[in-house]
């Protein structure tokens, strides 16, 4: 990726373990009391289920070793440790391996609330519960390895698959709106905005649809999509998605529900 982060990740030592600071360690303290109060009654069940499988440390940032030893259990996934930022070569290739990639860093305090960069409590709260599920973690999985495989120009068509699921994705459960999205769950003002506001489209997902969708990483999302079981997720994955892509390359893109993004 051309874009330059203002983050360093921590390496771990000989024993796989990383030296979190008092102050780092106290802003993952603030941020997960913060945001599990924020999803009560928005996140869907599967990603609860998850949180009590994961039984992540609320006084410290977690090991990654303690996350993978769940994820290993539960569906064969484990964490990777990386860099604040890796290109698309090297995600597709680790999600392709089920390994999940975790930028060991953790936002500074003028970032508390909104970070464009994955942090380390985007990425292990926002998405390892999710991935203790099998439907979520098989669809990650496949999506890695469509990516691998795929021509750059058809990378850029299936990251909005990635960005209105993974990222962003809504389900309807018990005919209520639910997040599944690590985008959202790890976000205060996404996860009220997801839900509540009457602002944004939220829309059945149709696969063709989202490939065809514009997003911007910046702003709060003008689109959603709605799956209505986890499991819709697992039949994706078993879909030509490919094949999907290369029609939507060919009709072009949806005319953006946002404004262009200002110049630097």
């Amino acid at each position: 990726m051309s874009k330059q982060s203002t983050y360093t990740s921590r390496q771990s030592n000989s024993q796989g373990i990383i030296e979190w600071s008092q102050e780092e360690n106290k802003i993952w303290s603030e941020l997960i009391t913060r945001q599990l109060e924020c999803i009560k009654g928005k996140a869907c069940n599967e990603f609860f289920q998850g949180l009590e499988k994961l039984q992540l440390p609320q006084d410290r940032i977690p090991q990654l070793q303690e996350v993978s030893d769940v994820l290993m259990r539960e569906t064969g996934w484990q964490c990777a440790e990386v860099p604040a930022l890796i290109n698309f070569e090297s995600f597709f290739k680790l999600l392709s391996e089920k390994k999940f990639p975790v930028a060991t860093f953790i936002r500074r305090r003028e970032h508390f609330d909104y970070l464009q960069e994955p942090d380390i409590f985007h990425e292990i709260f926002g998405h390892c519960a999710m991935l203790t599920n099998p439907a979520f973690s098989e669809f990650t999985h496949k999506y890695g390895e469509l990516g691998l495989a795929a021509t750059k120009e058809e990378r850029v068509y299936l990251a909005r698959l990635y960005w209105f699921t993974v990222e962003f994705g809504l389900m309807k459960q018990n005919d209520e709106l639910r997040i599944y999205g690590g985008g959202i769950l790890s976000s205060p003002g996404e996860t009220e905005y997801a839900i509540s506001s009457n602002i944004p489209d939220r829309d059945e997902l149709q696969v063709l649809d989202v490939l065809r969708t514009p997003y911007r990483i910046d702003i709060m999302q003008p689109q959603y999509y709605l799956i209505n079981d986890i499991n819709d997720l697992f039949e994706l994955s078993k879909l030509d998605l490919m094949s999907l892509v290369r029609e939507a390359m060919s009709l072009g893109l949806f005319k953006p529900k946002f404004p262009p993004k200002p110049a630097a």
